[in-house]
């Protein structure tokens, strides 16, 4: 039977040239919805489409895209094979061929679990993960049956600016296929969550309201281009997204080899702050300086660490610039590392060290495993 629904790439057109479509039907909230309407009897309601609104532009959008995001349910396994009845819930969008992307946490940061998807029109399939990555929140099903109808989402190639408009979907609270909108708030956000001893770089900050159960899905923009993969919230009006542009190199890498290989420097660092340009003789408050480099890493014998002098870090390396790249603060540093470099790469370090500019050369090594090792 013919889909009556626009193909994404007219719907699209046609936001863009506000000539807004009809409003197609949608799944009903819950765990268990539907996209066709039933009365109490089980029998189908004849919907009059005609009597139907017409929406707007973010009508058009989540109509091209909503098919795409599903409810993600997962279980994990117990060491003997049972499995553990406690469940977890989030989001996830379609990618390439047959794939799912949703969060690390969501699926318990493990391949060793049971995966269900539900999909817009009610129907469930079952999923294998095949690759996860803690370091980016990022993670990868197989999917066992995806609807041929459904295209799958791609990520947005340019980067967000702030003030952008964007809708975040996903299943809050088990509200199947809940749009809400909104603007990108900041870009490029380093985003420390409590219990890791790193942080997320180059995150994207947004007031598109997202609640527990949007982890893993997708934050669109008005062409349907997947900004971030929704990862968390933090007070009112704010939420965060793993970026497109970090999404791009981890997640192409988890269908293939099931992991991503991120950069290690192999130091712990401090902003430089007015108190530690003061304390430091500096010009200026920019950079970051270097307070230890753990033996044996990459930057052991290469950079200069701080020493501690009355609770403030005195001497060591300031790094200014990284392969010609400013380094105002650690969100660019932790960006530069993430987006532009691989382990085994040499790059190129303006830093200040007593007084001085010089350069040094380190060659990155590869970001150890969780809870080993620092930044």
């Amino acid at each position: 039977m013919t889909d009556p629904r626009p193909s994404r790439r007219r719907v699209l057109s046609m936001a863009a040239t506000g000539a807004f479509a009809a409003v197609a039907g949608c799944a009903e909230p819950g765990s268990s919805s539907s996209a066709v309407p039933f009365d109490q009897d089980n029998t189908t309601i004849d919907v009059d489409q005609e009597d139907r609104a017409d929406g707007s532009a973010y009508t058009e959008v989540y109509e091209a895209t909503g098919d795409a995001v599903t409810l993600v349910r997962v279980a994990e396994n117990g060491q003997d094979g049972s499995q553990i009845p406690t469940q977890g819930e989030g989001s996830g969008f379609l990618y390439g061929d047959g794939y799912l992307v949703t969060n690390d946490h969501v699926v318990f940061s493990s391949t060793d679990v049971d995966v269900d998807v539900q999909y817009a029109d009610g129907r469930w399939a079952s999923g294998e993960v095949i690759g996860t990555d803690f370091y980016s929140d990022l993670a990868v099903v197989e999917l066992e049956e995806v609807p041929e109808s459904t295209t799958p989402l791609s990520f947005a190639e340019e980067r967000p600016v702030v003030g952008q408009e964007v809708l975040a979907i996903g299943n809050p609270v088990r509200l199947d296929g809940s749009m809400s909108q909104g603007i990108v708030s900041g870009v490029n956000r380093a985003v420390s969550p409590g219990w890791h001893d790193f942080s997320y770089p180059n995150v994207v900050q947004t007031d598109a309201a997202v609640n527990p159960g949007n982890s893993g899905g997708p934050l669109v923009d008005m062409n349907g281009a997947v900004v971030g993969v929704v990862h968390a919230t933090q007070g009112d009006n704010i939420g965060f997204a793993i970026s497109a542009a970090l999404s791009r190199r981890v997640v192409p890498a988890l269908v293939d080899q099931g992991e991503f290989r991120h950069s290690h420097m192999g130091i712990r660092l401090v902003p430089v702050d007015p108190t530690l340009a003061e304390a430091n003789d500096l010009e200026r408050a920019q950079g970051v300086l270097v307070v230890e480099t753990p033996d044996g890493g990459p930057a052991d014998d290469v950079l200069e660490p701080s020493e501690i002098e009355n609770g403030i870090p005195v001497g060591g390396d300031v790094i200014r610039e990284i392969d010609g790249e400013p380094i105002p603060d650690n969100h660019a540093l932790s960006t530069y590392l993430a987006l532009e470099t691989d382990p085994g790469d040499t790059v190129s370090i303006a830093v200040m060290r007593d007084g001085e500019e010089r350069t040094v050369e380190l060659t990155l090594g590869e970001r150890p495993e969780p809870d080993r090792g620092p930044f």
